[in-house]
């Protein structure tokens, strides 16, 4: 079967991005194959994970670019120069329009740091999930990969993994759990699942 072409945008650290990277290595994601990292900032450590691990990459900064349109319009070239036919964004900052996710139905997919409707839309990324969470009192967090639409974290979820809040958390404990028993185990399996369905489309194309 031919690997789907995959593209993992970033904007940080990319343990996420390495979560997919061993996925590769470890024959947890056969159906698709990364080729090419997008970056929203050139100081991204993610860049770093995909030299060593030999993926090209590519930084579309939405600062340096001067507009939406022109920042989509890069990533939508380097896209297209790498064939890419899955996106998946692993801590990516900033927000596409409707316009560039309804070029690209049921092939952008996105982790996100909460159980989904609980904290997530405009405003909840990163470090602010956790502690909207810890603010209310939750007992029980987690993840979920979903795709993507025109609306923030409102496209069809994928998966779902709950973690537990422990007593004392602080943010930051929270999000290093979060990441290591739910978002690092459900990006790579969600990617191998549309990776296997985009590679059937083709096949039966």
């Amino acid at each position: 079967m031919v690997k789907t072409k995959i593209a993992v945008m970033v904007s940080g650290g990319g343990t996420n991005l390495q979560a997919l990277l061993d996925a590769q290595k470890s024959g947890v994601l056969t159906a698709g194959e990364i080729v090419l990292v997008i970056a929203s900032n050139d100081k991204a450590y993610a860049l770093t994970r995909a030299e060593q691990a030999g993926v090209p990459a590519v930084v579309c900064s939405r600062k340096a670019l001067g507009s939406q349109e022109a920042f989509e319009a890069a990533i939508s070239q380097a896209l297209e120069e790498h064939g890419v036919e899955l996106i998946v964004l692993a801590g990516f900052m900033s927000i596409l329009s409707g316009d560039f996710t309804g070029r690209w139905p049921r092939r952008i997919i996105n982790v996100h740091p909460s159980l989904i409707p609980s904290f997530c839309g405009k405003g909840f990324y990163g470090l602010k999930v956790h502690e909207a969470a810890l603010e209310h009192g939750v007992k029980i967090t987690g993840a979920t990969v979903h795709f993507v639409n025109e609306v923030t974290d409102g496209g069809e979820i994928l998966l779902q993994k709950a973690v537990e809040v422990e007593p004392g958390d602080t943010p930051e404990v929270l999000q290093r759990r979060v990441m290591e028993q739910a978002e690092w185990k459900l990006l790579p399996q969600a990617t191998q699942r549309i990776a296997e369905e985009i590679g059937k489309g083709k096949e039966n194309a």
